[in-house]
């Protein structure tokens, strides 16, 4: 039996997710943020060293990042299912944007997050400071770069409606959350008509929706 080691607010959103549209059964250990300082508690180190989620757990097997639970979730329980078939460009990108999620997407969002919070937890009395600082480091660095990339998710996506092609895949399920990040807080608004369409679709998913009620509140949706 699989089991997910599921934190609130977090990537194991999008594994209950794709558990559901594979149609799998399996187990839900839920987790709880600290609420100071949004860090997962320590419990998930009993289960992975680094004490993150998401996590899961397949008979002996423990497996960690969710780009590498959706390849192994895909490729063992799939059975040709949300994968482009090997060999076509369509494969390519679907490998692309598995990783582009975590390595360009959230970087900048985890940016913006930090920025945003930072002067409002220094002591008040070099706050200002921090504000100018963080202010620059936003408006020079940041929200350009975020801007860049939502102009080029927005192109991509205008070319099939997906992100790897014309049909649903695991890219779509693991291209969720920066994109819902970006909805919540990155400047996504109704200059990116296609990937508001997006957010619609995948919201409206059987699949999706029975993940959240299983897997409980989700504020990126806010």
């Amino acid at each position: 039996m699989i089991t997910v080691h599921h934190l609130n607010n977090s990537r194991s959103q999008r594994v209950l997710w794709l558990l559901e549209e594979l149609g799998l059964e399996y187990d839900i250990k839920f987790y709880q943020r600290d609420p100071k300082t949004m860090l997962a508690p320590r419990e998930l180190v009993q289960v992975h060293p680094l004490g993150k989620s998401p996590v899961i757990t397949d008979g002996d097997l423990t497996i960690a990042e969710s780009g590498a639970i959706t390849e192994y979730l895909v490729e063992r329980y799939g059975d040709g299912r949300f994968i482009p078939a090997a060999g076509t460009p369509d494969r390519l990108r679907y490998r692309y944007w598995l990783h582009y999620a975590e390595g360009s997407a959230m970087p900048l969002l985890l940016l913006k997050l930090i920025f945003s919070r930072l002067p409002k937890s220094v002591p008040a009395l070099i706050r200002p400071v921090a504000r100018l600082i963080c202010g620059g480091m936003l408006a020079r660095m940041v929200d350009p770069q975020l801007k860049r990339h939502l102009h080029y998710m927005e192109g991509e996506l205008a070319r099939g409606g997906w992100f790897a092609g014309n049909s649903f895949s695991a890219a779509d399920i693991q291209m969720s959350f920066p994109v819902e990040g970006a909805r919540s807080r990155g400047g996504l608004d109704a200059q990116y008509p296609n990937l508001l369409k997006y957010l619609e679709a995948i919201h409206a998913r059987p699949a999706y929706q029975r993940a959240l009620q299983r897997g409980g509140p989700y504020d990126l949706l806010r």
